[in-house]
């Protein structure tokens, strides 16, 4: 019988996962690796607003903080996922830090907190429909494209972005969605042995192939 810290990785057949990959994971990784203290769900949103890669999402100031809160949650469990077990990120609304490890039982610790992490890894929750959310995070990976001076989507070929990621033509979209996400975690400037220049052409790739296969599946005539 699979682990629970085995589980949060397998493919989730219940509510909407976007396939539109949070770009708020890479700038949270870089706050929470240059502290070794604690931060707080808000001050974590005031770190990004000044950084240019969070904006108002919602007239309605309510409205506004919840969905703010609720895109941090959503990169937070994502990131945890992807750094077990190597590392262990506290996700705590009021108590967030990068560790070498848990305080306790890394099983307890995960199915504590497994129905939060569900709820915000459903983004029916955010209440909008899901072309908005695929626009606002579309706009989001613009934002931090520019932040880390990334080259334009369009200058890659699709080939040339599947060598990048390791992959041959065959490769799924779970197969890339998988292996992007490991090499981004891999060369992410903030981590150890990290290469910046690595980071943004994995990115670059994974956005190349990623819109090819939306385009691909918007072209497939629907039965």
């Amino acid at each position: 019988m699979p682990t629970l810290s085995q589980s949060l990785t397998a493919p989730r057949t219940t509510g909407c996962r976007n396939s539109q990959e949070n770009p708020l994971i890479w700038p949270l990784l870089s706050l929470l690796q240059a502290s070794s203290d604690s931060w707080k769900v808000h001050h974590l949103a005031t770190a990004l607003r000044q950084q240019g890669l969070l904006h108002d999402l919602d007239d309605n100031p309510d409205k506004d903080l919840f969905k703010r809160n609720f895109l941090l949650m959503n990169a937070l469990y994502e990131l945890q996922e992807m750094l077990l077990p190597g590392q262990w990120l506290q996700v705590q609304a009021m108590e967030i830090r990068l560790m070498s490890g848990p305080t306790g039982n890394m099983e307890l610790e995960l199915a504590r907190d497994i129905a939060l992490r569900e709820y915000y890894f459903n983004w029916d929750n955010y209440d909008t429909c899901a072309n908005v959310v695929r626009e606002m995070l579309q706009s989001f990976w613009n934002k931090y494209q520019d932040y880390m001076g990334m080259q334009p989507i369009s200058s890659m070929h699709k080939i040339k972005a599947l060598q990048l990621l390791g992959l041959d033509v065959g490769a799924s979209s779970r197969d890339i969605r998988r292996q992007w996400k490991r090499l981004a975690l891999k060369w992410h400037p903030d981590r150890p042995n990290g290469d910046a220049a690595r980071f943004r052409l994995v990115c670059e790739a994974w956005q190349v192939l990623r819109e090819q296969t939306e385009r691909a599946a918007q072209a497939t005539p629907q039965p």
